[in-house]
């Protein structure tokens, strides 16, 4: 079974991270998968642990499409191809306008012809062919990797909804999602079929403590939450009403009567918290549920040390 960690950890630098995250393998985990929001760049992380952890395979969970253009894309996964044959999945999704535009100054337009695009490109680039080619989205003329990876990565896709799921079953090697249930899960892969691979960040508390629990996770939730994708999302999954009054208070610029109006159930849900056996237990629920591959995100806990939460959080 695959069991994934998110690296590099939220208490160290990368470069202090080293020792543990070649002890992931060990422990037998099975995967690493970065992150790309505004810490590390998704590719550095994976590109050291080729190295530390040969036993890992490693995912970027995602990088976004619209912050670099296609053919340095292309470049970072044909170079973390060529480290790690075999080992790297490239994931991409399209990111939100928060990261695109206001932080990177690029344009979060259509996003999901840009995802789709990209991914059609990078399938050609990756399996070293010359593209010249108008996409919907953008133009690319004449771009050939001077040293294409002699075995291309898997792609997957950051999915939420049923598009763009449609198209990572369709077009792509798997589908990456977040911020959901257990019992979510069935509704997502209802949507992709039993032969793609459904990936899932899960945020993790290794803790007891209820009241700081979802004291923390009410903040991030709601960051998340009332991102438009996000927001969708979850009125997807049927609990646009239960959230409406967060809505309303956060557009209103009221961020503490959208924190009191996130119910409990909706952390409880989204949340994976308690001792490491519970935390453990509800991981599989997910894995019982149809997700193959969960990736463990650690949430800061005065009860357990990170190294102590990775290990006791192994398979």
């Amino acid at each position: 079974m695959a069991w994934g960690m998110t690296i590099p950890f939220y208490d160290r630098s990368l470069a202090d991270a080293k020792p543990l995250i070649a002890e992931l393998s060990a422990l037998g985990y099975t995967d690493a998968w970065s992150a790309e929001v505004n810490g590390v760049d998704g590719f550095t992380p994976l590109a050291l642990a080729a190295d530390w952890a040969p036993g890992l395979r490693l995912g970027t969970a995602i990088v976004p499409v619209s912050t670099r253009g296609p053919g340095l894309l292309a470049m970072s996964a044909a170079t973390l191809a060529d480290l790690a044959p075999g080992r790297f999945v490239l994931g991409i999704g399209s990111s939100s306008p928060a990261i695109v535009e206001n932080w990177n100054a690029g344009r979060f337009d259509r996003p999901f012809a840009r995802t789709r695009d990209t991914l059609r490109f990078l399938r050609k680039a990756l399996a070293g062919e010359k593209v010249t080619e108008r996409y919907e989205t953008f133009e690319v003329k004449g771009f050939k990797l001077e040293r294409a990876p002699k075995t291309p990565p898997k792609i997957v896709l950051a999915a939420l909804r049923p598009r763009m799921l449609h198209l990572a079953a369709e077009e792509a090697d798997g589908a990456i999602t977040n911020w959901l249930s257990p019992e979510d899960v069935r509704k997502v892969r209802a949507e992709i079929g039993q032969d793609t691979e459904l990936i899932a960040r899960l945020f993790v508390c290794v803790s007891q403590d209820v009241d700081k629990v979802r004291e923390m996770a009410r903040w991030m939730l709601a960051t998340y939450l009332n991102v438009p994708v996000y927001a969708a999302f979850h009125a997807w999954l049927g609990r646009g009403e239960l959230l409406r009054p967060m809505h309303e208070a956060w557009a209103a610029g009221d961020r503490q009567a959208a924190l009191k109006a996130l119910p409990d159930e909706v952390v409880d849900e989204l949340i994976v918290y308690g001792d490491a056996a519970a935390c453990k237990a509800r991981i599989r629920k997910y894995v019982d549920n149809g997700l193959d591959t969960p990736v463990i995100a650690l949430i800061p806990s005065e009860e357990t040390p990170i190294d102590q939460a990775v290990r006791d959080l192994a398979p």
